[in-house]
């Protein structure tokens, strides 16, 4: 297929960039030399236009599927037939990004029954496809040079020999079962010669070093229990997000995937989110991984110290590199996704106002401070601002937590958060002694509180609704027992937990397992079209359910249900 299903594609990474690995042996996304740099393979978003690293058996007879090595993220690929069968080992060995010249990746065939054909295919696209290059090839493999590397050149070290085609390199190679070969695909300092090929027992001792790496690293997981296995898996690919050289973590490694194939709901989130960080370290925190947590409270007190100097108060979302502005624009020569345009790099969403990020911000620092590590007290002089801020500022409209381009309201999640915001800085500086406006604090989260509760809930609707004076159900209001807005079992929460079980066809938001994050068709959000269902909100839903099932039999059954769906 042109573009095979977004699910069939793995991930590999080395806290420094990410590739996607498609299921017919496709690289079809990497950006080097990190996360939001311009990317190099881009297929999965204009599979005529964007560049791939193909490696396949010849032949349409084979079967395919991709599972990882135990608890690492070394990917495999399968391939079988009736004739044979062969594997491709993907994986991006992670090192001290101050000790190599940028960032490999490693792909290792080998024939596991009878002798495979196979074909490769290697055509970058500089620059997402703008940018042309040159092609020289030479006894190790190949070199790419284009100006959108700048300093640096792309280099393919292929045991087998290369011949040109175009702007692309090919091959074709048999193995005999038992047998393999090691490609290695690497930037390298454009004033240097390419370094050389590696040796025959190398890949096999990076790969052993990968895989070293992770597991050593999920070890540390305290997790354990029926679902323990899904888990560590769900934390590897957490962990994916993360770049080490500064703390941040990107929301995903992609831009531009569609909600819907053909829409426009098509972002770029290779940027870091103070809110999906926040989440991103509170879910480690709880099966016990507390080193992202470590750069990313590091991370947070850069920005703190960076936002003091400037606008006195957080984005929303900041580059990977702590930069400010994230200028969005649209690359009109790819076609999309399966014809989804627009195709866009950049997110406009740091110029809007989401009041909630304070909320998830400092429920994160709690939490690191109670399961981590002890803040700073120059960290908690931040805090101490931002809490102030808030007192200042949390009746003011926003754009909420789904960042719509319509005009902003009075989204009850935001408030909610600003309401966490301010009781997780009041119980922090209570467990700490730090000094603290405690009248002002307690004064404003009491108020937010009263204002919530009362302007919060439609009666004809029967339960909370997105936003003040709205008659829409916002699965964000599954949060308010998670967070100790209210109890699980209060009675406007068991109302609004029957309404948005309630199948979207009847005004609730549930649709096949899956959960709508607003009735998209009653809210106008800026943006033509509708969108799918969201994972997140699917799992918000299960612990409530859970939570309300201790007093309830039937809730705790419809979670167990709901959570063996949404695994699937």
């Amino acid at each position: 297929m042109s573009y095979p299903p977004r699910e069939d594609h793995g991930i590999i990474g080395n806290l420094v960039t990410a590739a996607l690995v498609a299921m017919d042996g496709s690289i079809d996304w990497l950006c080097l030399p990190r996360f939001d740099s311009p990317s190099v393979f881009g297929a999965l978003l204009d599979h005529r236009k964007g560049g791939r690293f193909r490696i396949a058996p010849l032949g349409s007879s084979f079967t395919r599927r991709q599972y990882y090595r135990p608890d690492t993220n070394v990917l495999v690929t399968h391939f079988a037939s009736a004739d044979g069968a062969a594997e491709i080992t993907d994986f991006m060995p992670v090192t001290d990004p101050k000790e190599r010249e940028a960032c490999p990746l490693v792909r290792r065939v080998q024939a596991v029954r009878g002798s495979v054909a196979f074909q490769l295919e290697c055509e970058p696209a500089f620059n997402y496809g703008r940018d042309s290059h040159r092609v020289e090839i030479d006894s190790a493999g190949a070199v790419f040079r284009s100006k959108a590397l700048k300093a640096m050149i792309l280099a393919l070290f292929s045991p087998v020999p290369l011949r040109q085609a175009g702007h692309a390199v090919r091959a074709r190679f048999t193995l005999h079962e038992g047998e393999s070969q090691a490609f290695l695909l690497q930037a390298i300092s454009a004033g240097r010669n390419p370094a050389r090929a590696p040796s025959a027992t190398e890949p096999e001792a990076w790969q052993a070093q990968t895989e070293d790496y992770w597991r050593n690293w999920i070890a540390k997981s305290g997790c354990t229990g029926r679902w323990s296995e899904i888990v560590h898996r769900s934390a590897l690919a957490l962990e994916l997000l993360v770049y080490k050289p500064t703390g941040a973590i990107v929301a995903a490694p992609t831009t531009s995937l569609p909600e819907r194939i053909g829409g426009e709901r098509n972002w770029d989130y290779r940027s870091s989110w103070i809110r999906d960080s926040a989440f991103t370290v509170y879910a480690l925190l709880r099966v016990g991984l507390t080193d992202e947590a470590d750069r990313f409270v590091g991370w947070l007190q850069s920005l703190s110290k960076q936002a003091a100097q400037s606008r006195g108060s957080l984005q929303t979302v900041y580059g990977i590199d702590g930069r400010e502005t994230l200028k969005e624009e649209t690359l009109g020569h790819w076609e999309g996704y399966r014809g989804s345009r627009p195709v866009r790099i950049g997110n406009a969403a740091y110029e809007q106002l989401q009041m909630d990020i304070y909320g998830e911000l400092m429920d994160a620092v709690y939490l690191y401070n109670k399961y981590g590590n002890p803040i700073s007290s120059e960290l908690w002089s931040s805090l101490r601002g931002m809490a102030d801020w808030v007192c200042d500022n949390w009746q003011r409209p926003d754009s909420g937590i789904w960042e719509v381009r319509s005009r902003p309201q009075h989204f009850v999640y935001s408030k909610m958060m600003c309401w966490v915001s301010l009781d997780r800085a009041l119980r922090l500086a209570a467990k700490r002694s730090f000094p603290a406006d405690f009248d002002r604090w307690t004064r404003t989260r009491d108020r937010i509180y009263e204002q919530v509760l009362r302007k919060a809930w439609n009666a004809k609707r029967g339960a909370f609704v997105q936003h003040y004076g709205g008659t829409t159900l916002d699965a964000s209001c599954l949060t308010m027992p998670l967070v100790f807005f209210v109890s699980p079992a209060d009675p406007r929460m068991t109302q609004t937990l029957d309404a948005v079980c309630r199948p979207a066809s009847q005004g609730g938001l549930l649709s096949d397992g899956g959960v709508y994050r607003y009735n998209s068709g009653e809210v106008k959000d800026g943006l033509e079209g509708g969108e799918g269902t969201f994972n997140m909100c699917g799992f918000w839903l299960v612990e409530e359910l859970t939570r309300a099932g201790r007093t309830s039999p039937a809730r705790l059954r419809q979670a167990h249900l709901l959570f063996e769906k949404m695994l699937g």
